[in-house]
């Protein structure tokens, strides 16, 4: 469905380089909520596992016997560590699960700026939650209920702020607004990281809390500029045709696909940074590298890759040698995989010494401009070639992809003290190697159905 404004932008609300006043309160709205997120996120496991699900703290957390009861009764028996890697799956998949019933709630109810600001409240109390052994899976609850009717319905507020037939200035719109995501992924591992290092857990958490509740204000402050309620319009009655659902099924192939490198870049979030602390030199030069900062690398190489493959392409594109869409789709996959073969490699050669930080960097870089290839691509495409009719329908599969991808990190994760280090990022890369090798097989064939000229 396409959204409009309502009411819609004034002229009189245009401040820097002819965009809305509304926007820059939405980036750094987002801003302040993606630091608190992935600072939260670069913690979260490592806190589980070193701390709150050891005995003398886990008997503390309310409702966790029954909890665990019900996942050991689906999983089978698990250690602290396949536990803490469970429920890092269900807690990052529903991130990306809830944000549908939250666009419906907004729709139906409350509206998009309604929904933005109680979800800010659920989000800062889930944070504030953290602190507290007893309330830890309470905090986990309220971030998945916050995230739900938060994220997706600042983003359609984004797209609102604009005419509909204003495409071009939306597109640069969304890069902005994109930026206080990726500003966000690289400083909040940095800081919460830091934090929890020199003064304990819930320093970091705390952090997270604080840059919520800023952003929050910064919604508040900015609320005046925002739509009230981001309007439908009338939807298209048209019936798929023959050739509508050939593509529809050559999309949900590709989406299916993405989900095999998925898994092989976002373990960087759940296993990696357990491994990282038994397997890896933690000093450089006297200075001891917080485990979370290696999640910033990542995402700071998703950020320097970018301007670097712009100008890979503009040279293929120059003699015509640009691949299409399945095929940097393909890339990524094959980056994530030869990523993760490195590691496994470096592994194998250090005959059980620990890892200088060196292969971390190149690991966390090489992931990094796999993601580019892959997941950015794959929006442009499903945005691109999806049928007008289930547009935003398809745009939605392609974010529960990741529901599913991150709850098999979670179970995938539950298997790391039965496997050897060697073993197990070797699975991750043959797992992102058979999504490459399966959009090699077949990219002929989806490249005629989504690209038929």
């Amino acid at each position: 469905m396409e959204y409009t404004a309502d009411p819609p932008t004034r002229p009189g609300d245009l401040l820097l380089f002819g965009h809305p006043r509304g926007l820059y309160y939405l980036a750094f709205t987002e801003a302040w909520e993606r630091f608190s997120f992935y600072g939260m996120t670069a913690l979260v496991v490592l806190y589980m596992v070193n701390q709150l699900l050891l005995p003398g703290h886990a008997e503390h957390i309310a409702g966790f016997a029954g909890f665990r009861a019900a996942m050991e009764s689906v999983f089978g028996p698990l250690s602290t560590q396949a536990l803490a890697s469970e429920i890092y799956g269900l807690y990052s998949g529903f991130v990306y699960f809830t944000p549908l019933l939250g666009g419906l709630v907004a729709d139906r109810w409350t509206g998009q700026r309604n929904a933005v600001v109680i979800g800010a409240l659920a989000m800062s109390a889930g944070h504030l939650a953290m602190a507290f052994d007893a309330t830890f899976l309470v905090a986990l609850l309220l971030l998945v209920v916050g995230s739900g009717l938060l994220k997706g319905n600042i983003s359609a507020q984004v797209g609102a702020l604009y005419p509909p037939d204003d495409e071009a200035r939306r597109t640069r719109g969304f890069l902005i607004f994109s930026t206080g995501i990726n500003v966000g992924a690289v400083t909040g591992p940095l800081l919460c990281g830091v934090l929890a290092q020199v003064y304990g857990w819930h320093y970091g958490f705390g952090a997270a809390a604080i840059f919520m509740m800023l952003g929050l204000a910064t919604y508040l402050y900015g609320y005046r500029y925002l739509p009230s309620r981001v309007a439908r319009r009338e939807r298209d009655t048209t019936r798929l045709t023959a050739t509508d659902w050939r593509v529809v099924g050559a999309l949900l192939a590709v989406i299916a696909i993405t989900i095999f490198p998925s898994i092989a870049c976002n373990q960087i979030f759940n296993v990696m940074p357990v491994w990282i602390q038994e397997h890896v030199t933690p000093n450089v030069g006297g200075f001891r590298i917080p485990v979370p900062w290696y999640q910033s690398l990542y995402a700071l190489a998703s950020i320097l890759g970018v301007p670097l493959l712009f100008w890979i392409w503009r040279r293929q594109t120059a003699r015509a040698r640009e691949p299409n869409d399945i095929g940097k789709i393909g890339i990524g996959a094959w980056l994530a995989a030869g990523a993760n073969l490195m590691l496994a490699a470096a592994i194998a050669a250090s005959r059980g010494a620990p890892l200088h930080p060196l292969w971390l960097l190149a690991y966390c870089v090489i992931l990094g401009i796999a993601f580019l290839y892959y997941w950015p691509t794959l929006l442009a495409l499903v945005s691109m070639a999806a049928p007008a009719r289930v547009n935003s329908t398809m745009m939605g599969i392609v974010f529960m992809s990741l529901f599913v991808a991150n709850n098999l990190i979670g179970w995938i994760g539950g298997f790391y003290e039965r496997m050897t280090p060697l073993r197990f990022w070797a699975l991750h890369g043959a797992l992102s190697a058979a999504g490459g090798l399966l959009l090699l097989l077949f990219a002929r064939r989806l490249g005629r159905v989504l690209r038929p000229e």
